[in-house]
């Protein structure tokens, strides 16, 4: 049987996992207690140390770290850039240059590494102010506000390292965009691309898109609003010409390019690009592509993407569970009720699947929160208003003391 290897311990490596056990045999690693629950392979071996006919790498920082390059320096097919590729998600300031080497519309934007030259740059702009620290900092690295003397402390913190470190000792300033927002993960094999159906995610911690900036508290697909003309704009006007310069730069990109963008008044403009899997974007998608994840990812890492795109099939809605205190000081050790023997199986709901992210298993056998995000409970159904109250369903029957989740996710479209 096909063998896979997926790196990574978090709901999106359970999600892929997940979707790649229905075609192939699947090991991750290190994965996490709640993926070995379902009887899917977890170990603590480097993936360099395992065999397999396919990786799929999903942490950003295993990609920007050029895991990539030295699993395909032992031969092994891989989905995932280079390090070369990866720099797109692992330097903003590089990603800024390099979509004005390619003519993708984007916000405009400075670089700064001295405070008095960044606060002065940020008095001269109109609000909302965005504050982007340079390196990874884990989804959270984003500072969207209104309010000048925030957007200012907020420079200094990251300047200084008292925020992010390294990753904030570079920021990139932006103008602020109008509209809605947009998740489109495009797989490249280094010159053919095909598009994933596109997704919305939430990033605020509550309803109404209220309190603090999060790795992801929800997600759907398709996004039904995003029009058949405003993809192929976005691929013609944004993806196409990102290909082109990669191409251009001699990066053999194979894997997925995610791209955040805006759907301004003035047309698509990009936020950012991700290097691989969204989370949680991806625990919406995959369900939907049935059971030829396996081999749509492998043709992506054998560099033979032509033919026909994948079809999505039906629509699916993602809601996080996230523990207490999260996004600043999570909290570990509460009892996680509703996923074992307890008469509320989450899930025995048709059509819900649930993905572990920061979990664990105490001394009494039971989940228990061990991170940010604990679970991703995802509704499928045929439309996004039954892939809602799927999800709904679901995560109400999932309770631990101190639980964070939005009541609205999707509730605008569904």
């Amino acid at each position: 049987m096909r063998r896979c290897v997926v790196v990574g311990s978090g709901a999106r490596e359970h999600a892929l996992a997940w979707a790649l056990a229905k075609s192939s045999m699947v090991t991750v690693t290190p994965g996490n207690p709640g993926i070995a629950a379902q009887g899917i392979t977890c170990v603590a071996t480097p993936s360099t140390e395992l065999d397999a006919d396919l990786f799929v790498i999903g942490p950003d920082q295993q990609v920007v770290d050029g895991l990539a390059d030295r699993l395909r320096a032992q031969g092994k097919t891989v989905v995932g850039p280079g390090a070369d590729g990866a720099r797109l998600e692992g330097s903003k300031a590089y990603l800024k240059e390099f979509l004005a080497s390619a003519n993708v519309p984007t916000a405009a934007y400075g670089v700064f590494d001295d405070e008095s030259a960044a606060l002065a740059f940020l008095a001269s702009m109109t609000p909302p102010y965005v504050i982007k620290t340079d390196g990874l900092a884990a989804g959270k690295g984003v500072l969207v506000t209104s309010d000048l003397e925030e957007a200012s402390n907020d420079v200094r913190e990251k300047l200084s390292g008292r925020a992010f470190g390294g990753a904030g000792a570079t920021v990139v300033i932006e103008e602020g965009l109008d509209g809605p927002e947009c998740s489109l993960m495009v797989l490249c094999d280094g010159v053919n691309v095909t598009a994933l159906a596109p997704s919305q995610d939430f990033k605020r911690l509550g309803d109404g898109d209220a309190g603090a900036n999060t790795g992801g508290m929800g997600a759907y697909a398709p996004m039904s609003s995003l029009t058949t003309e405003q993809l192929d704009d976005i691929l013609e006007r944004i993806v196409a010409p990102t290909v082109r310069e990669l191409l251009r730069r001699d990066i053999d990109y194979r894997g997925v390019l995610y791209a955040g963008i805006m759907l301004t008044s003035k047309g698509p403009k990009i936020l950012e690009y991700n290097v691989r899997f969204g989370d949680p974007e991806t625990q919406v998608l995959v369900p939907l592509y049935g059971d030829g994840l396996y081999d749509l990812l492998l043709r992506v890492g054998e560099g033979r993407l032509e033919g026909s795109p994948p079809v999505a099939i039906g629509a699916a809605v993602t809601v996080i569970l996230a523990s207490h205190g999260y996004p600043f000081a999570p909290r570990k050790g509460d009892v996680i009720k509703g996923l074992g023997d307890d008469g509320q199986l989450a899930r025995g709901v048709e059509g819900v699947t649930i993905f572990h992210a920061g979990t664990a298993i105490d001394a009494d056998g039971h989940f228990v929160t061990s991170g940010g995000r604990a679970l991703a409970v995802t509704g499928v159904g045929q439309t996004l208003s039954e892939a809602r109250r799927r999800a709904y369903e679901g995560a109400a029957l999932i309770t631990f003391e101190g639980r964070v989740m939005r009541s609205d996710i999707a509730l605008s479209v569904a």
